[in-house]
């Protein structure tokens, strides 16, 4: 692919960056909204004056970002925004604040909402539950036996007028552990008032800290029918430990995160050099 060059230390676009740089200022201006058709291909090739290849590489960026939506056989269409989602380190202390809090104030509000800054009433929540046996990835992660028994979660939380869910999330907790409090073994309790840390808390664990594994790849198809993902659009795969006090991870979870409307936040403080 190519990129920007460099004349005498500056960067120079290159002419795809331009285009998209162009069509997206149109987007964002309000001359192109969403539902739009954009021209036709001959038509901005003949207006920025570039190759097909270079005028598709930049409909690809733009598509990347969640701007456009190609429509086989019809067009190109400026996409309608997609909530945001902005996931910080934050995010589990904060849970961790509110589960002695009591259960109206925790029902009020929870960590998508954070995250998002919408309301409760603009939400809609899914859970299903299954108990399968432990593979031996997931037995090595709860350290538990290969074909014990664990309680297998699936969670969807979507905005009422998106009609697909935020992220992906499956999440794994040992059977034994959760059948201490049954109501946990129920897929229709959720969505729970504080989470999942609150939901280990009813079963006396105290959760330490939580690990967090991030990389990126291509979504399955399965990812990119659900998620509602554009051409080109690439996924946040999270692997989220919880480990509590006594260093056992107690609650493993894999989340897809489109990568098309999801901030990912980190703050590190650094330990000060010794005045001299």
């Amino acid at each position: 692919m190519k990129r920007s060059s460099t004349v005498r230390g500056s960067a120079v676009p290159a002419k795809y960056e331009l285009i998209a740089d162009d069509i997206r200022q149109q987007i964002a201006s309000g001359e192109l909204i969403p539902g739009d058709r954009i021209p036709g291909e001959s038509s901005l090739i003949e207006k920025y004056k570039v190759s097909p290849p270079t005028l598709r590489q930049a409909l690809q960026v733009l598509r990347s970002e969640g701007l456009l939506d190609a429509r086989h056989g019809i067009g190109t269409f400026v996409r309608a925004p997609r909530q945001k989602v902005r996931r910080d380190a934050a995010r589990y202390q904060w849970e961790k604040d509110r589960v002695r809090l009591p259960e109206s104030e925790r029902r009020a509000t929870g960590s998508t909402e954070r995250d998002t800054g919408v309301t409760v009433s603009d939400l809609r929540f899914s859970a299903r539950y299954s108990v399968i046996g432990a593979d031996e990835r997931i037995a090595g992660l709860l350290a538990v036996a290969v074909g014990d028994r664990v309680l297998q979660r699936d969670y969807r939380t979507m905005l009422d007028h998106e009609g697909m869910p935020l992220n992906l999330s499956t999440s794994y907790l040992s059977y034994e552990l959760a059948a201490k409090n049954p109501e946990l073994l129920n897929d229709s309790n959720e969505p729970w008032p504080g989470g999942t840390q609150h939901q280990l808390f009813t079963i006396g664990v105290e959760v330490d800290r939580v690990d967090e594994t991030i990389s990126t790849r291509p979504p399955t198809v399965a990812e990119t029918e659900e998620l509602d993902l554009s051409t080109g659009v690439s996924v946040f795969v999270v692997q989220k430990r919880t480990i509590d006090t006594t260093g056992r991870t107690v609650e493993f979870s894999d989340v897809i995160l489109p990568g098309d409307r999801t901030e990912l936040a980190f703050s590190t403080k650094l330990n000060r050099w010794d005045a001299r």
